[in-house]
């Protein structure tokens, strides 16, 4: 028997197992944190199946998201990544990443870890929504509101209330899995 699952990722063998293994999962890695932070915010303004077609090639070209490189990035870095055509090469999304390697290590430092300074904003405990047909969910929320907030406050870029809560859905504070989803439960 076919197990249902949201609307948003059937059909594409690649969205089907993103949406089967990580979508939704609580993060408490840090070096994930990264990985999704980069991956959102080179998402803003286009789709989320382009990125996950491009990921092993941002792995590539970012270091393998190791976010103490990439905050040392010079020149000559982010110029080779600007003529690398696997990634998105956005000069400002580009920029962005150095910026936001930069603060996430200063928000590590002054929180322990940049997971406890982003669980704090849902007490430690994911959300778990009733969504009934994604599109339906919303893009952004007042939580992502604040978080996107706080996240300028502290000199990260690219970092708008819906790419705050993309990013919220894909590290598993929020749960917006279609509530009859397989998955829905399982985390």
């Amino acid at each position: 028997m076919k197990k249902h699952k949201c609307g948003w990722c059937t059909g594409d063998e690649l969205y089907e197992k993103y949406h089967d293994t990580e979508w939704a999962v609580p993060v408490h890695d840090d070096n994930v944190f990264f990985e999704f932070l980069i991956l959102e915010t080179f998402q803003a303004g286009l789709s989320w199946i382009t990125i996950l077609r491009k990921r092993e090639n941002f792995k590539q070209a970012f270091d393998s998201f190791n976010y103490l490189k990439i905050a040392n990035y010079k020149q000559d870095k982010i110029e080779e990544l600007l003529n690398n055509e696997g990634i998105i090469r956005n000069k400002l999304k580009v920029n962005a990443a150095v910026t936001n390697a930069q603060a996430f290590i200063k928000t590590q430092e002054e929180f322990g870890s940049f997971s406890n300074y982003i669980w704090s904003f849902v007490n430690h405990t994911p959300i778990k929504n009733n969504v009934k047909n994604y599109k339906n969910a919303p893009a952004n929320t007042k939580l992502s509101d604040t978080i996107s907030k706080a996240l300028k406050k502290r000199g990260y870029k690219f970092v708008g209330s819906t790419v705050v809560y993309a990013f919220l859905q894909a590290t598993g504070l929020v749960n917006d899995h279609e509530v009859n989803c397989f998955r829905y439960e399982e985390v």
